[in-house]
């Protein structure tokens, strides 16, 4: 079981930083920095499920390469509605359900596409999702004998599972198939340029071919400091702050979280 974090009572308002951290999630990209809010989450299909979980009542669009039909298990016939409109599936789940395969097909191409959807009441994705086809192919043309590997997830699910995983209450986690825990030194890093705040890697997991890190992020300085992703040392994909500002050293809001995803493990992305 992952360990929680220590941090006392932020435990108490984990839902509001977790809302207030996905609308500043930033995203690191040709060197530049991105808002996530209007981004849609990019997952390339490369044969295995896609894991796809909605929150009860919130309407998500799952974007293909071009038109699309699905077909709709029967167990989730009046749970979910479907429709499909020009390569955009608009998903709105009535009620939770288990993870569930539902199969996609391209209308022009026959390509196939699968999804593992599931709904809950707590939680759950909200924005949008575009699911694209990878430019390498089989060099002989032939189909590719791999055995399917574990759900492939984007940076705002696991980000968000991060954050659940670090503040929210026990009754609450869950775990995501295919991520899975991974050695991590907790030594102070130089992280952040300069010398205002000191980083402690807390905890790590792998989800297939990306890596999520959690660090905690704490003023030394006497003056608040602002968190700009832009000052961290590194290559990552992706870096969102729990909080964007410190209060001085030694006040109850002199640290927080940050989350990091690379493509490699974290000692290997912080060089």
């Amino acid at each position: 079981m992952v360990a929680h974090s220590a941090f006392g009572a932020e435990t108490h308002g984990w839902r509001w930083w977790l809302s207030a951290m996905l609308a500043v999630l930033l995203l690191l990209q040709a060197g530049g920095v991105n808002a996530a809010a209007d981004t849609p989450e990019r997952i390339a299909w490369r044969k295995t499920p896609i894991a796809v979980q909605l929150a009860v009542g919130a309407e998500r669009l799952v974007h293909f390469p071009g038109a699309v039909k699905v077909g709709v298990p029967p167990q989730l016939q009046g749970t979910l509605r479907v429709q499909s409109i020009d390569g955009t599936l608009y998903l709105l789940a009535s009620q939770p359900f288990a993870a569930t395969r539902v199969i996609v097909r391209g209308i022009d191409d026959g390509q196939v596409y699968l999804l593992d959807l599931s709904a809950v009441v707590d939680g759950g994705g909200g924005g949008p999702i575009e699911i694209y086809l990878p430019d390498e192919e089989p060099a002989n043309g032939s189909a590719s004998t791999k055995a399917p590997g574990p759900p492939q997830y984007g940076y705002v699910t696991l980000t968000r599972f991060a954050a659940q995983q670090m503040y929210a209450p026990a009754r609450l986690l869950h775990e995501l198939p295919g991520v899975n825990r991974v050695p991590i030194e907790r030594e102070p890093v130089a992280l952040v340029r300069g010398d205002a705040v000191e980083a402690l890697p807390l905890i790590a997991w792998r989800a297939g071919d990306l890596y999520v890190t959690a660090a905690k992020l704490t003023n030394t300085t006497d003056r608040p400091q602002t968190l700009d992703p832009r000052t961290l040392r590194g290559r990552w994909l992706a870096a969102t702050f729990q909080h964007n500002r410190l209060h001085e050293a030694g006040s109850e809001a002199d640290r927080t979280v940050v989350y990091l995803i690379s493509d490699r493990p974290f000692s290997a992305s912080l060089r």
